[in-house]
């Protein structure tokens, strides 16, 4: 039976090269908003001879993600591994000047949609699933305050989890990768010499090999 892997962030970046990674040996379900990057990473992943599900939905739409983990405890009734590089990156600025709109949709796509999907998908990972977050530790940076809090807060809330389920399962790592030229990254990081960076699909083996 093909395994099953849950994608939260999968347009580009990390989590399209783990999708593609995965793809030789799971079914991937693929979750982003952008319906025209889903469609090129289907492709890849079909040349990979792989299959996928898209799902062109915002991880901050609590209802949308209810609706999601609803049909795949319909289909597949479990899930065997879950990926979690969803992430909203606000501009960065100085503190005292971080606009109350960017600071809230940092909340809710960092922290407050990571929570809601812990608590979908734990149902479905059970006992024996994996759930895999990613760590940027940029708390404290300056500048960073609006990203580094929320993804600091999200990693915290991460690591509770991890600490509650070493017994019951199910299984919650967290990794840290290396830099990546991710557009992420180019939004934090103009100018920088983007080939001294990780490409994606070594960090997504790399991760792979650490699971």
């Amino acid at each position: 039976m093909t395994k099953t892997a849950l994608i939260t962030g999968a347009s580009r970046g990390l989590g399209a090269a783990l999708a593609v990674a995965l793809a030789p040996t799971h079914h991937i379900i693929a979750v982003a908003k952008t319906t025209g990057a889903l469609e090129e990473l289907d492709d890849r992943i079909t040349a990979k001879g792989g299959s996928a599900t898209l799902a062109p939905m915002d991880v901050t739409n609590a209802d949308a993600m209810a609706t999601l983990c609803r049909g795949i405890y319909e289909r597949w009734n479990t899930l065997d591994l879950w990926c979690h590089t969803a992430i909203h990156a606000a501009p960065l600025t100085p503190t005292n000047h971080i606009d109350p709109k960017d600071f809230a949709r940092s909340v809710s796509g960092n922290l407050t949609a990571t929570a809601t999907l812990i608590a979908y998908v734990a149902p479905l990972l059970g006992a024996s699933g994996q759930a895999v977050f990613f760590d940027d530790p940029q708390a404290g940076v300056k500048f960073f305050g609006s990203y580094g809090s929320t993804k600091a807060a999200q990693i915290a809330l991460a690591r509770s989890w991890q600490a509650e389920t070493v017994k019951t399962g199910p299984k919650v790592s967290i990794l840290t990768p290396p830099p990546m030229p991710t557009a992420t990254r180019a939004r934090f990081h103009p100018g920088e010499d983007r080939e001294k960076l990780t490409d994606p699909t070594i960090a997504a083996k790399a991760v792979l090999a650490q699971l």
